[in-house]
């Protein structure tokens, strides 16, 4: 997935944003029939932002939870515990007998967070069989059983009778959220002049928590039942639609694919930086990097499985659960376990502060590029605009029934919707404006055409296997659910619609487009193909061949004489260029 999906991909939205130093809707400059692409990667990016915010004050609540000396989920017998709480430290037998059986137990992390009991577990709560066989495990006295709901302390789920019934706001929680976008704000309150330097720090920082991690991690007893099974391939589960499907949007997720990010940053380029260097670089390096978190992760989960006596595949969670239940409980059974809990909970914000600043950056930068002389002298008023109002719509995650919300932006608001737009995107690129012209575009920027690996994933491999995950994903449709809870129809259909309104952008953009112009329908449709009379290079001197004189207000009919004259001589980039107009008049004279 990553060499047919990720990296053309990453080049493709990179060549885009540094040839024309456009936001995600001002560069569909190059076609703007399908502006509404833009729109669409902008409704997705705010969606993703607001519940993805909701994620980092989880992050911040762990965080300042763990400046303690015990840490809360280290122990039963707190007001939030049930009688189901077991501290899963157990004392092996001198014949080493296997632990007891822990299917109708709760871990204090598990009850500190909030998980849903399984029916296993509601028979724990009628009592628990041990054989004599088994060894002897630590009770703690339990509080008073709860009544219907069990008592929670971070999600306090069970305040909500569900999604339709969200229940009061956790306060402890909406200050977390406060604080999380008060951060953001003031990462890119001078737009990526501060969130550039702050990323300097937060990029690099996780690096070394993650080794430190590492190194813990791999030194502890039973960390090679986690690596074996990390690295024991599962082939039957490469016959599932669904996890395809989640590797597509995890290389999305990582590599930034489909939001608009890469469109905005690489835009701030210089014209002739390096992207061919920079995306095997960017991709590659976070590909090894989720390989030694992997590592990182499965040799503690493999503590804990010889620690507890089962198998890591009972003790590894999907989704937020490894996060805020596995892990947190795995550091309760490390010496200094604030420290580490700590450490690990800073790296996790430091990650998603830097995915934020991305998502910001893109909505601020998109909007501004399209009005620029009302809001670029604005533009931190307007960013703060940005941040209260996303505030205001995360509210309902705070709520007790928060917790379903998030799941179902987590769901709908960037899956088949994003896969529409990037499908939409390569297609515009590779097929209306042309694969010849793009390619061109890049030897004028790089000096050299991409290879056949590349225009082979644009034009087919890339766009074809989206479709089919696509088309595949629908067939196989699973509705929503949060463990035991499953969404009503409403709550589907709400989401659907979410996914729905990001893909109904782009013909909306289209009709937008074609009422634009004149004539009949298809010369409308042709004139709102081609690109824009000022689309190029932003900078007159970088304008050649085709993109002569273009920009409003140009003076010279010859800018690389400009840049001649400027700079100097002729370099390596003023020879493209003139190798380009070449190709261009000769192309023009064959085709007269």
């Amino acid at each position: 997935m990553l060499a047919i999906c990720g990296i053309p991909l990453f080049f493709l939205e990179l060549s885009l944003g540094q040839f024309s130093s456009l936001g995600p809707l001002a560069v569909w400059k190059i076609s703007p029939l399908f502006k509404g692409a833009g729109a669409a990667m902008l409704l997705i990016v705010g969606l993703v932002a607001i519940y993805y915010n909701m994620i980092i004050a989880y992050v911040l609540f762990y965080l300042f939870a763990s400046l303690t000396s015990d840490l809360p989920w280290e122990h039963c017998g707190n007001w939030w515990n049930t009688e189901l709480c077991l501290e899963h430290r157990v004392s092996k037998d001198g014949n080493g007998a296997l632990p007891l059986n822990l299917t109708c137990t709760v871990s204090p992390s598990e009850e500190y967070w909030s998980q849903t009991h399984t029916e296993a577990e509601e028979e724990g709560r009628r009592g628990r069989v041990v054989s004599n066989s088994y060894p002897q495990v630590i009770f703690l006295p339990q509080p008073p059983k709860a009544e219907e709901g069990v008592s929670r302390y971070v999600l306090h789920i069970q305040g909500s009778q569900g999604i339709g019934s969200p229940g009061e706001i956790r306060w402890n929680l909406c200050l977390c959220l406060l604080l999380a976008w008060v951060i953001v704000f003031l990462c890119i309150l001078k737009g990526v002049k501060s969130s550039g330097k702050v990323v300097y720090f937060t990029a690099t920082f996780p690096y070394l928590i993650l080794l430190m991690l590492l190194v813990r991690g791999v030194t502890l007893p039973g960390a090679w039942k986690g690596i074996q099974f990390y690295l024991t391939p599962q082939f039957h589960h490469l016959l599932s639609s669904k996890v395809w499907i989640e590797a597509a949007l995890q290389i999305f997720y990582s590599l930034g694919v489909g939001f608009g990010g890469l469109l905005t940053f690489a835009s701030y380029n210089t014209f002739h930086q390096n992207i061919y260097r920079d995306t095997f670089i960017v991709t590659l390096g976070n590909a090894i990097t989720s390989i030694l978190a992997g590592f990182a992760i499965f040799s503690v989960l493999g503590y804990m499985s010889q620690e507890l006596g089962v198998p890591v595949d009972q003790v590894a969670k999907a989704g937020p659960g490894l996060a805020f239940v596995v892990y947190p409980q795995a550091m309760t059974m490390l010496p200094l376990s604030p420290f580490w809990s700590f450490l690990f909970f800073f790296m996790l914000l430091t990650l998603g502060l830097d995915s934020q600043f991305a998502f910001l950056e893109t909505i601020v930068t998109a909007v501004t590029d399209e009005f620029p002389y009302y809001l670029r002298p604005k533009k931190a008023v307007f960013s703060g605009l940005i941040c209260v109002a996303m505030y205001l719509m995360g509210l309902i995650l705070t709520t007790d029934g928060g917790m379903y919300w998030l799941v179902l932006l987590d769901d709908y608001s960037a899956s088949f919707g994003l896969m529409v737009v990037v499908i939409t995107t390569c297609l515009a690129v590779t097929r209306v404006y042309g694969i010849q012209r793009f390619c061109r575009d890049i030897h004028m920027m790089l000096g050299f055409k991409p290879g056949l690996y590349f225009r082979a994933c644009w034009l087919f491999l890339s766009p074809a296997t989206l479709l089919a995950l696509l088309v595949y994903s629908i067939v196989k449709y699973q509705p929503s659910e949060y463990g035991s809870y499953r969404f009503p129809p409403w709550a589907e259909l709400l989401g659907i619609l979410m996914g729905l309104l990001s893909c109904l952008m782009i013909p909306a953009g289209m009709l937008v487009a074609v009422l634009r112009e004149e004539g009949s329908l298809w010369e409308r449709l042709q004139q709102a193909s081609r690109p824009a009379m000022d689309w190029g290079p932003s900078l007159e001197e970088n304008r050649t061949g085709m993109y002569v004189a273009t920009l409003a207000g140009s003076q010279s009919p010859k800018p690389l004489m400009v840049h001649m004259r400027k700079y100097g001589g002729i370099t390596s980039f003023e020879n493209t260029a003139i190798e380009v107009d070449r190709e261009i008049a000769e192309e023009e004279e064959s085709m007269m």
